[in-house]
């Protein structure tokens, strides 16, 4: 018996935005930053993806929107190596590269239980900051720092 390969395809978008190479215990860290739930656009979302250089992935192809830098600089901390291509009438025309930015804002929550922002109604306020091979975000208030293993995400409204 004859064996075939079967392919599954996504459908491919006329304009808009995928991410790619997202690692694949990443991807629902990533649907949250993004806040993709309160999104009206058309989202294809593949999970658990085989990857020859990850092993596993995940991507989301998200229909006529575009990532400002900011909402993609949130992404960096948990998906460093995503890849971001912006399609246009079907084609690729731009692929950006994900660089993790200096500061965030209200994004993640510190990892300090004493930490006034687990306490009162106050935005979070981080400093990036690196140390050896390993990225910490520095709290502007308690001056506690969190790995990126610990990052909770702030439930964004």
């Amino acid at each position: 018996m004859e064996q075939k390969d079967k392919h599954l395809k996504v459908t491919a978008i006329k304009n808009g935005t995928v991410l790619d190479h997202i690692p694949a215990e990443s991807l629902f860290k990533v649907i949250d930053i993004l806040n993709l739930s309160k999104r009206s656009n058309q989202i294809t979302i593949g999970s658990n993806l085989d990857s020859r250089s990850m092993g596993k992935k995940g991507i989301i192809k998200i229909s006529e929107h575009f990532f400002e830098d900011e909402e993609i600089g949130e992404i960096a901390l948990i998906a460093p190596n995503a890849t971001i291509n912006i399609i246009r009438d079907y084609e690729v025309v731009e692929k950006k590269i994900i660089s993790i930015p200096e500061s965030f804002v209200g994004i993640f929550r510190c990892m300090n239980p004493m930490c006034v922002t687990n306490h009162q109604d106050i935005p979070t306020k981080f400093t990036t900051v690196r140390e050896r091979d390993e990225v910490l975000l520095l709290c502007h208030y308690c001056e506690k720092t969190t790995d990126t293993r610990n990052l909770k995400i702030v439930s964004k409204k």
